[in-house]
């Protein structure tokens, strides 16, 4: 094949998996309207803090009888949030097949001490959710980010359980259809599929997760950002818009931004189908080119946001070596920017096709991709 260097260049070449391509009609000038240098507790503070919950609930179709808190620390703040504050009660199911899940792991087994069962799974595979004890609490991710490997729905999730299950779907919210009805908890941060601000973090609580809060006290100390209860009771204006501590109000105003992007496309259904048409656009690729394919082993369980490749070509020795040059030479043409796999899983390529991203620049990138790895290939 000819290393001759494509014409077209993506307009926008960022496709980092977190933080995520702002939306495709960002402007510095449209945080124009935010209450900058006043208290978020303030009126016009609090009224916006209130528009984001409400908005994001209406867009995700999240039941009226669930609470949406905005909270500290990202999606990782919130899903720790979570698990400090209602687990221990019964014993947990413990599930991972990439390395944020392992990192859940690691928290309820090392540090909570929590009697727990831990189901795991390699790279580009999935736990067997159906065998799950859902008597007991189960803690999971909705989509890896890191693997590119996402559960194919909800129906493995008894209606009837009798444990609580807590769901990280940062990289999932906004780009996946959530079954509400099988979710206790869920978290997800703005920086993922809609392109947001880093730091903050979403916190949906269903009404058994809201019971188990007002029933169960843990056997532990709990730093005032995990406090959800007082005198027994749910600090309802957390729900409300009266977080915990102060939010960036230049964060919130983005969010809002991108949320009204996100009805203009027309909500869930239209991003769903931009991060599935951006998802095509790379399976059709991989279909057509030998030396390249899917981290994810079960179509079914393709994530259509983090999309995770590997390279298998005989010719190359080193695949982590290899993996780090291609991205480099994209990087360094200004065509695909942070796209290397994460550092903890196997070598290979990490693109986010979620719905900020126009298919238009996948479908530009993806030639540059077949100059780097012939450029890489022969080079060696």
């Amino acid at each position: 094949m000819s290393t001759i260097l494509p014409a077209t260049r993506p307009a926008n070449p960022r496709f980092s998996s977190g933080p995520c391509a702002k939306i495709p009609t960002f402007d510095l000038s449209k945080l124009s309207g935010a209450p900058l240098g006043r208290s978020h507790r303030a009126a016009p503070g609090k009224a916006k803090l209130l528009e984001a919950i409400e908005t994001t609930r209406d867009i995700l179709g999240v039941p009226a009888d669930y609470r949406i808190g905005i909270v500290p620390a990202s999606d990782t703040g919130a899903f720790e949030m979570a698990m400090w504050s209602m687990l221990g009660e019964r014993p947990a199911e413990m599930v991972a097949w990439e390395s944020f899940g392992a990192g859940w792991v690691t928290d309820v087994i090392k540090q909570l001490k929590i009697d727990a069962q831990v189901h795991t799974a390699e790279y580009g595979d999935i736990v067997d959710m159906a065998a799950l004890n859902y008597d007991n609490d189960v803690c999971f991710t909705w989509n890896g980010t890191t693997s590119g490997v996402r559960m194919p729905s909800g129906d493995a999730i008894p209606a009837n359980r009798e444990g609580l299950t807590l769901c990280d779907a940062t990289s999932a919210a906004f780009a996946m259809d959530l079954p509400w009805d099988k979710l206790d908890v869920t978290t997800f941060s703005w920086q993922k599929v809609l392109g947001g601000e880093a730091a903050h973090g979403m916190l949906i609580l269903s009404p058994r997760a809201v019971e188990r809060l007002e029933t169960y006290t843990p056997a532990w100390p709990l730093p005032k950002i995990f406090r959800l209860t007082k005198g027994g009771k749910l600090i309802e204006g957390i729900f409300k818009g009266e977080t915990i501590n102060t939010p960036s109000m230049l964060c919130v105003e983005d969010y809002l931004v991108a949320l009204d992007w996100a009805k203009s496309v027309g909500g869930l259904k239209g991003l769903i189908a931009r991060a599935d048409g951006n998802a095509k656009a790379i399976a059709d690729f991989v279909a057509s080119h030998d030396w390249i394919d899917f981290l994810a082993i079960d179509p079914a369980t393709r994530s259509n946001t983090s999309v995770c490749l590997k390279f298998t070509d005989d010719r190359i020795a080193d695949g982590a070596a290899f993996a780090k040059a291609v991205a480099k030479r994209l990087a360094d043409e200004n065509v695909a920017l942070d796209i290397g796999a994460y550092r903890d899983a196997p070598p290979g390529l990490r693109i986010w096709c979620g719905g900020t991203v126009e298919t238009s620049d996948i479908a530009a990138m993806l030639p540059w991709l077949a100059w780097a790895f012939e450029a890489e290939i022969n080079a060696g």
